[in-house]
């Protein structure tokens, strides 16, 4: 049995309808993962020499093709030097923590997503929140907090959020933290890997900013489709996250079978601009299509695969995640606490492989419904 307080933290999110469960939805048409161009999809043909690395890199897990692919990922995306990690959420908790002691400071956008904050709460550094994309309240907080002696300060961010699917101007945000000597922008990529400028390469690069970022976060869950993660920064940067990264010295290193599959979907990419360039337009798609549905107004505006339905309260968005289902249509409720309350919503992904008959269907569904909740 659980201890008694356990048993009333999961009762009250039973009775706040909030309780989470796992659900398998793979015959469904796809609206909810991550796998952006379908990259998850492609067969990969290797032979992989072990089953497991044996060890952590620093011991028995290192190896030649480590060494290959975070050279060919430091290429593709223009950045001195990648460090490999078995996964986004190993990455930001391994860098955040290693970089910061107590005499530093973290500004952190409101709703960076769940690895960041928890590399955050690892960290001994004070940590203050900024407005959601709001640049004059983290000016404020950096002309604050900033002074302090022996401090370095570091802004967080991401270059698609995962909940809303919109962008920081980061042209600005960049003017801005290069106003101080002692701060360095983070830079989360995992959403626009794949999705963002020529090659998917990311926001940093399409907008040719990729010199201005101290670190950049690739993660390999979402649109390359496989496993595992990278930190881009400098030759020292690598350095010193492999002396200091506890989430990089302390695991078994990510096997040949997962390493053969990230060079695959980096080799795709750089190959593969069509596919991109389809997910483009069928973005721009299911945005004419909201609106002669008439959602417009449920709909946040966004450019990116993540669209979001706003539906509030817990039991109402479930039922329209419920019935888009049993029609056919995999789409999820997020639901509060994930997001604040009043905020629940269906986060709607596009692919380059959904079909305009799939998203028309899909969405005069919905309209439908709502009418009758």
């Amino acid at each position: 049995m659980l201890p008694e307080k356990l048993q009333t933290l999961l009762g009250m999110r039973y009775f706040s309808g909030s309780l989470r469960k796992l659900t398998v939805n793979d015959h469904l048409i796809d609206f909810s993962s991550n796998d952006y161009l379908g990259f998850s999809k492609i067969h990969v043909s290797h032979k992989a020499q072990s089953n497991g690395a044996t060890g952590s890199r620093l011991i028995s897990g290192h190896s030649d093709l480590h060494n290959q692919i975070e050279d060919q990922i430091a290429q593709f995306h223009n950045a001195p030097a990648a460090l490999l990690f078995n996964s986004g959420y190993d990455a930001n908790i391994g860098l955040v923590p290693a970089l910061t002691d107590r005499a530093d400071l973290i500004l952190f956008d409101q709703l960076v997503h769940a690895s960041i904050r928890d590399g955050i709460q690892l960290s001994q550094a004070k940590s203050l929140k900024y407005r959601h994309n709001d640049l004059r309240h983290l000016e404020i907080l950096l002309s604050k907090f900033s002074e302090a002696e022996g401090r370095q300060v570091y802004v967080i961010t991401e270059s698609v959020f995962s909940m809303d699917g919109d962008m920081p101007d980061l042209k600005k945000l960049i003017d801005l933290v290069s106003r101080f000597d002692n701060a360095h922008l983070i830079l989360d990529e995992a959403h626009a890997l794949g999705v963002i400028g020529k090659n998917g390469a990311g926001l940093a690069q399409h907008l040719d900013l990729e010199n201005d970022v101290f670190a950049r976060v690739m993660t390999f869950g979402k649109g390359l489709g496989c496993h595992g993660a990278a930190v881009l920064g400098s030759e020292d940067l690598k350095e010193y996250l492999i002396n200091y990264a506890r989430s990089f010295i302390y695991t078994t290193a990510l096997p040949e079978h997962s390493l053969q599959c990230i060079l695959n979907g980096y080799l795709t990419l750089s190959r593969s601009e069509d596919v991109i360039s389809r997910l483009t337009s069928n973005i721009e798609l299911f945005n004419k299509l909201v609106l002669q549905a008439g959602l417009r107004l449920r709909f946040r505006e966004s450019e990116t695969a993540i669209q979001t339905c706003i539906i509030p309260n817990n039991e109402v968005v479930k039922k329209a995640a419920f019935t888009l289902q049993e029609n056919g249509y995999d789409v999820r409720a997020i639901l509060s606490p994930t997001v604040n309350k009043g905020e629940e919503r269906l986060r709607i992904c596009i692919h380059n492989f959904n079909t305009e008959n799939e998203m028309s269907g899909m969405l005069q569904l919905l309209a439908k419904t709502l009418k009758n909740l």
